[in-house]
């Protein structure tokens, strides 16, 4: 199959294009610098460079590659800038879905967040609505991941994979990432998170595994997926073990709580077959010890 990849070099990108290969895939790798472009090759796939947002040097690119299925995995996270992330849900989606459809693309295998949801008790499945009511900063980036489902979703088929919070190699949560930063006492340090060891219910994803469910998705039926472990937790419960695993002092354990911080289910996912090989944060965690 030929397989276009925005969003090449990413955390998971740069873990999902040699999936891709080893399973046979032709594949073309979409970066916006040259050297993320080299990177690409380097792995044995076809790149191009170009940006996201150059509506019309993305639809030239696009229509080179001739792809059966665009994988959609744009973040762009490097400076914990949430408006950027959000112009990149909207607009990247926009212009994605637009060179996919004018080349003929049916297929598309898009990246979501499994934390949008709306308020409530337990982990969410994905009948349960999008927070759309939410204030500040949240609703921005719930309407961003909105309008990245819906513009999707004007693709013949269009698999959303709802991510956990992303760890492992690439993350804010890998050993010298932004989270081990702010958890030695580096009050500069940006990320889009907390550290605060509280009630809040959060669930996780290894990128490893978070790639793996990109190649599954190829062949799933469209809609909305979660893709996390198997154990959602209190920031009280996974936060101690990730300090621990990281070697830092872990914070004191807090009453608060996030109301849409809930976590999610992975029954969806497991029942087409995709199974977390870090079924858990707590044996993800420690395997990522420096």
């Amino acid at each position: 199959m030929r397989v276009v990849v925005a969003g090449a070099t990413g955390a998971v990108g740069r873990l999902l294009v040699p999936l891709l290969l080893e399973a046979g895939h032709q594949v073309t790798g979409i970066s916006r610098t040259l050297a993320g472009a080299e990177q690409v090759r380097r792995q044995g796939a076809s790149a191009v460079q170009v940006d996201v947002l150059d509506r019309d040097g993305l639809r030239q690119a696009v229509a080179m590659a001739a792809p059966e299925v665009v994988i959609h995995q744009l973040t762009d996270l490097s400076d914990a800038d949430g408006e950027a992330t959000d112009r990149l849900r909207r607009d990247g989606t926009r212009n994605l879905v637009d060179a996919a459809r004018s080349a003929g693309v049916e297929r598309i295998v898009a990246q979501s967040i499994s934390w949008a949801y709306a308020p409530g008790e337990s982990p969410a499945d994905e009948t349960v609505p999008l927070d759309l009511g939410a204030a500040g900063p949240r609703g921005a980036m719930v309407e961003g991941v909105r309008s990245l489902e819906e513009t999707a979703a004007e693709m013949d088929v269009a698999v959303l994979l709802r991510y956990g919070i992303l760890y492992g190699p690439g993350t804010w949560y890998a050993p010298g990432g932004a989270v081990a930063a702010a958890l030695a006492g580096d009050s500069e340090v940006r990320f889009l998170g907390s550290i605060e060891a509280d009630l809040s219910v959060m669930s996780f994803v290894h990128v490893a595994d978070a790639a793996r469910a990109a190649v599954s998705a190829l062949n799933w039926p469209a809609g909305p997926v979660n893709i996390v472990d198997d154990e959602p937790a209190q920031a009280r419960e996974w936060l101690p073990v990730l300090a621990a695993a990281l070697g830092l002092p872990a914070p004191e354990a807090s009453s608060g709580r996030q109301s849409w911080a809930r976590g999610a289910s992975n029954a969806l996912a497991r029942s087409r077959g995709w199974k977390p090989r870090h079924t858990t944060w707590r044996s993800g965690f420690a395997a990522q010890r420096p």
